[in-house]
């Protein structure tokens, strides 16, 4: 089972979790990983903004096999509003929810958001890292911030990711030919393991087998629940 930090009270406005953001981001550590990982998680979101419910994934791929081995869900009530820059404050209470229900210890978890390349360098898997003490690597589909010179069409290729002068994270290339992903390192993670990493997690697809996964999964999950 997966240990939880409580690190404060969730009863907060848009502008007292900015000012927690700023806080926290002084706590995140990128450092290469410490051992090869055995399990490697993968977690994302849905929301149904009709019903004021968001729901969240997490499952648990075998590594380097990436054989599926657990999966768990949860629901919570939305609470938090939309802002940008601000989604993890959304996100996380639902994907702890489901991090709880996992058994197995997982090693590395691959995050559907930002690491640090975000406006307080504190995006959702930096956010969750802190959670979950665990390593954390955010796998975006769209740049949040950042400049970048597209890197080459082939899996693998890549170009860094910049704010001003600072490295924030990584443009990679994981099928040949398709659009690329937003990589950056989340905590207890380094920018050249979240590349090879998810690199190495990504079979056939563009996403990574667990944030791929995760997604298709609390999809069908959220689909199903709308008709109960």
């Amino acid at each position: 089972m997966t240990n939880v930090r409580d690190l404060y009270d969730w009863n907060l406005n848009p502008l007292q979790a900015k000012q927690l953001q700023e806080k926290l981001r002084g706590q995140v550590v990128l450092r290469p990983l410490q051992k090869k990982p055995e399990f490697v998680g993968g977690l994302d979101c849905s929301l149904d903004k009709r019903r004021g419910l968001i729901f969240a994934t997490a499952v648990v791929f075998s590594f380097p096999e990436l054989e599926l081995v657990e999966t768990a869900t949860a629901q919570l009530p939305l609470v938090f509003p939309y802002i940008p820059g601000l989604l993890s404050f959304r996100e996380i209470p639902v994907c702890l929810e489901a991090v709880k229900k996992v058994k197995r210890a997982v090693d590395l978890w691959l995050i559907d958001g930002q690491g640090i390349a975000h406006p307080r360098r504190l995006g959702l898997a930096s956010h969750l890292g802190l959670f979950l003490n665990t390593p954390t690597i955010g796998c975006a589909k769209s740049r949040l911030i950042g400049t970048y010179d597209q890197p080459g069409e082939t899996k693998g290729d890549f170009s860094w990711l910049y704010e001003r002068q600072e490295k924030i994270g990584t443009v990679l290339r994981t099928r040949d030919n398709v659009k690329p992903l937003f990589i950056s390192p989340g905590h207890l993670c380094s920018f050249e393991d979240a590349i090879d990493y998810t690199l190495a997690c990504t079979t056939k697809y563009r996403l990574p087998e667990p944030t791929r996964i995760a997604h298709k999964t609390v999809t069908k999950v959220k689909a199903a629940n709308e008709h109960e």
